[in-house]
């Protein structure tokens, strides 16, 4: 068994054990109180290398214009923005979150940018979305799949709404080179938790963040889930070290 497997009675909430259908609530409670400083969080957190991942995980989805894009968890609106521009007014694009407070951090980013038509929002939970079979040429989702309780079932739910021949791709932290980790948990564990008290003035949801990345499956894990899932051709590709992951996997 996984450590992302659930039993019947509990899961993981970082490295509490809570009942399967409580966790929900606790991680929407985390991003109520993150939500109007998360891109600033971000930065911070990062030093802005966040920006440039998920630049690469748009340029490795190959959007082109007329394509159907789900961007999951999409939170505050960063990648469906640039997905809006890049399908073009025959394409769409739908910003799903399970959380109404960061999807609302999301519509006034979209509104100031000026994106409309081709795009709509919709608050979703991940492992039952409410769309169609075959319904999407590309999906993303960028750092939230650790935060979904059954994340197969949220990837076999990512799969059934993908058309054949599109694409999903996970952008997610992940397990760093060993050289890395000593460097990693100190910063993971002792200054990230600071900036969230002196900046978000919520230092238990930063900790709840880092002690989530510690329990999300490593990357030859979550490949293995993803081919699990019905997922074809899956592949990954560190960034940062293994700090981050970007998993590709196709419905063929």
């Amino acid at each position: 068994m996984s450590k992302s497997d659930t039993s019947a009675e509990t899961t993981h909430f970082g490295y509490k054990n809570v009942p399967v259908d409580e966790k929900a609530d606790h991680v929407r409670d985390v991003f109520d109180s993150v939500a109007t400083r998360y891109d600033l969080m971000n930065d911070l957190m990062s030093a802005g290398m966040h920006r440039l991942w998920k630049r690469h995980t748009i340029d490795q989805a190959g959007a082109r214009p007329g394509h159907t894009v789900l961007d999951l968890a999409g939170g505050t609106g960063d990648l469906a923005l640039k997905f809006a521009r890049q399908v073009g007014p025959t394409g769409h694009v739908v910003l799903a979150d399970i959380n109404a407070a960061m999807l609302e951090q999301g519509r006034q980013r979209l509104v100031d940018a000026g994106v409309a038509g081709n795009l709509t929002i919709a608050q979703v939970d991940a492992e039952n979305l409410p769309f169609e079979d075959s319904s999407f040429d590309r999906i993303t989702i960028a750092f939230g799949l650790r935060n979904i309780t059954n994340k197969a079932a949220a990837l076999r739910a990512m799969r059934r709404v993908l058309k054949p021949g599109g694409k999903a791709l996970i952008l997610e932290f992940s397990q760093p080179v060993r050289a890395l980790k000593p460097a990693y948990d100190l910063y993971s564990f002792k200054v990230l938790p600071l900036i969230g008290k002196v900046v978000a003035r919520d230092q238990d949801s930063y900790q709840y963040l880092a002690e989530s990345i510690r329990m999300h499956p490593d990357q030859e894990t979550l490949l293995g889930m993803m081919e699990e899932s019905g997922f074809e051709r899956c592949r990954y590709q560190n960034l940062a070290g293994g700090i981050v992951a970007l998993h590709v996997g196709y419905r063929i």
